[in-house]
């Protein structure tokens, strides 16, 4: 009986493919047929699953999304049964940062595709333009949420705040690409930043 192909499974495989030679050489540079000899498998077998490199890309830029909330989840299980506001904005922002291979590669795919959607109306159409938004509305929530709690200190704008951080967050993390400061300097610097928004009553994780 001939072995059943799990579809989903070699569509994943192909775009973690996808996303490690995005990683080495930079995703502009990146064809359908880099990508199959990277996953070890035919060009005809790639084209079979996406058909084109803008579905291609669009797939890896999900796969991508799907990471990265996997290591947040990851990230806010080590701290406990019930984190905190503070937690859950620490784990959204640090695992942003570029600390690790996984990471870094994450941080750089990703600028890469910010950089093609200005120019390509199919990426720039993709919820990958949204996500930005979606995340701010996720962090300005979860201060509010820390607001209520009595969290937060006097005069704090969750919605300004929110913007801020992620943008520091995205910046700090371009800072260790490029080798402007290190990991533990950025983290260093969201932590002294978190540390004048909240004014305590939640342990730092």
């Amino acid at each position: 009986m001939p072995k059943r192909v799990d579809h989903a499974e070699r569509r994943t495989e192909i775009a973690e493919a996808l996303v490690r030679v995005a990683g080495r050489h930079g995703l502009h540079t990146v064809g359908m047929r880099d990508v199959a000899a990277e996953a070890g498998v035919s060009l005809r077998l790639v084209q079979y699953y996406f058909e084109t490199k803008e579905k291609l890309l669009l797939f890896g830029l999900q796969h991508l999304t799907e990471r990265f909330g996997e290591r947040v989840a990851a990230r806010l299980k080590a701290t406990g049964d019930t984190p905190g506001p503070r937690a859950t904005i620490e784990a959204l922002l640090m695992v942003a940062l570029p600390t690790d291979e996984e990471s870094r590669t994450f941080h750089s795919v990703l600028t890469s595709y910010a950089m093609l959607a200005v120019n390509d109306p199919a990426l720039a159409a993709q919820p990958f333009i949204k996500d930005p938004d979606a995340a701010e509305d996720t962090v300005t929530a979860l201060l509010r949420q820390a607001r209520e709690a009595g969290l937060l200190r006097p005069g704090v704008d969750p919605r300004l705040e929110a913007a801020g951080l992620l943008a520091m967050s995205a910046g700090l993390g371009t800072g260790i690409l490029v080798g402007q400061r290190s990991p533990e300097s950025a983290t260093a610097v969201l932590e002294h930043h978190l540390d004048r928004v909240f004014q305590g009553g939640e342990p730092r994780r």
